[in-house]
């Protein structure tokens, strides 16, 4: 897109770019979200941004109004498979804030200049503008949504000193912490905050254009693994619980099902909509990861506009797009995991977790383990596709982390015995987040890419691909 072809997006008030684009009005010193109800202001007075954080960078703070950091992440850092496109998904983790500008630049297989230069020159942002506006973000709901103290807030947002913290919400949001706090938005009902992470974070986690739910909680329940998995309540109105290891504690996470999504006045306003969602945190650190991951397992950042485009134009997939648009691809909330449970089936992935998984200090109902990790499934079941895929995991020799290579990790794959060619689709697919994988056992045409792993989808729930 140019700039011409953004500023009539942000004219109309398209929902549909949310996220792919920021734009900030100099006479403001503002930056919002291309739907943003306000008054649309003039050409000359408005800059263009690939991120929040190059808004940030260049001075102007986030709309109140329009919410801009609470937009999907850009669709695009789903499809590409290039330096910038890992370094997008590593940081949405949470990598830098945990292991440095350093340990990304190890993860990816560059320098640390290299990978700065790189996304700077691309994004206008490097790696730590691109983490503290993600953190900024993370703050700001655990000041709307609990009762922690700010201090706490602070550090559990990833910030090393309260000073910094205080001077970065100050320069996003034009408030002090305490102001933020107490703006937090209500809609007319009692506030939603919580006593502690503990009793559960609400959080309503966004996504554009339509959405399928039935068939994800579908999905979802088909493969739900007990002990770490339920889905609950009638269809329509389900509600998926999962345990989840995390780098510095334990969550347990619930996302409810939401068939309409929103209202129907919303909708015609601001196409798209949010799952209604619950973290149960034992640290605080893990917000922004859980939070990730939990957009990678239902898919919120796609663009099913683009998707439904390409598909809708294949004579053999138009009339399954027509009756299903938005039909997204999962991913997963713990890519060995998923990498296990595809290879082994859930049957024997329950006696994986009976045997191998560790007990939740505070199992809540069905809700009772985390899935074993691959180190101690090497070492329980050294034998076999099993052992050497867990051995793989656990020494690094297969990679599934949100910034691993796909090509490489599909190579290492089929170097393991007994993983055949739809296993390791099938990770791919779901581990890796590739949303072009081919199904198995079809003729893909090129006209599919790079949405074969949608064409997937679409295939599987008219019954025409097991």
């Amino acid at each position: 897109m140019d700039e011409d072809t953004r500023y009539e997006a942000v004219r109309s008030r398209d929902a549909r770019f949310d996220g792919e684009f920021f734009f900030a009005v100099e006479t403001t010193g503002i930056y919002c979200r291309p739907s943003c109800p306000a008054v649309t202001p003039k050409r000359r007075n408005v800059r263009f941004f690939a991120t929040a954080a190059a808004a940030q960078g260049s001075g102007f703070r986030a709309c109140r109004r329009c919410r801009p950091d609470a937009v999907p992440g850009s669709a695009e850092w789903n499809v590409r498979a290039d330096a910038v496109g890992r370094a997008m998904r590593l940081i949405g983790d949470g990598v830098v804030d945990r292991e440095g500008v350093a340990g990304l630049a190890t993860r990816l297989g560059y320098s640390a200049r290299q990978v700065q230069r790189q996304l700077t020159a691309e994004l206008g942002a490097g790696p730590v503008a691109l983490a503290r506006a993600q953190r900024a973000h993370t703050a700001r709901v655990l000041l709307q949504t609990t009762e922690l103290p700010i201090t706490e807030i602070a550090f559990a947002a990833g910030w090393a000193s309260v000073r910094q913290f205080n001077d970065t919400i100050r320069a996003v949001y034009a408030s002090t912490p305490s102001e933020l706090r107490a703006a937090a938005p209500t809609g007319g009902r009692p506030s939603r905050r919580t006593a502690t992470p503990a009793a559960g974070i609400p959080l309503r986690l966004a996504h554009r254009g339509p959405y399928q739910a039935g068939a994800v909680f579908d999905l979802l329940a088909r493969e739900a693994v007990p002990g770490i998995e339920d889905v609950s309540g009638p269809p329509g109105r389900r509600t998926y619980r999962r345990t989840l290891r995390l780098p510095h504690g334990t969550a347990i996470v619930a996302v409810e099902e939401r068939p309409g999504g929103v209202g129907r006045r919303a909708r015609a306003a601001h196409p798209g909509g949010w799952l209604d969602a619950r973290i149960h945190l034992t640290d605080p650190r893990d917000l922004t990861t859980s939070v990730h991951r939990l957009r990678r397992l239902f898919d919120l950042d796609a663009d099913p506009y683009a998707v439904d485009e390409r598909l809708g134009a294949d004579p053999r997939l138009a009339p399954l797009v027509a009756a299903r648009p938005g039909l997204r691809s999962p991913g997963t909330a713990d890519a060995e995991e998923v990498a296990v449970r595809t290879l082994v089936g859930p049957e024997r992935a329950e006696v994986l977790v009976r045997r191998y998984g560790k007990v939740l200090d505070a199992p809540c109902g069905s809700l009772t383990h985390l899935f074993p990790e691959a180190a101690v499934l090497a070492e329980a079941e050294p034998h076999g596709p099993l052992g050497a895929l867990t051995a793989a995991l656990a020494d690094g020799a297969v990679r599934l982390d949100p910034g691993a290579d796909r090509d490489e990790a599909e190579e290492a794959l089929f170097a393991l015995p007994g993983l055949d060619a739809r296993t390791v689709a099938g990770i791919r697919t779901r581990a890796l987040g590739d949303p072009d994988v081919a199904p198995p056992g079809v003729d893909a045409p090129d006209s599919w890419r790079p949405w074969r792993s949608y064409a997937s989808q679409h295939l599987r729930a008219a019954g025409e691909l097991e």
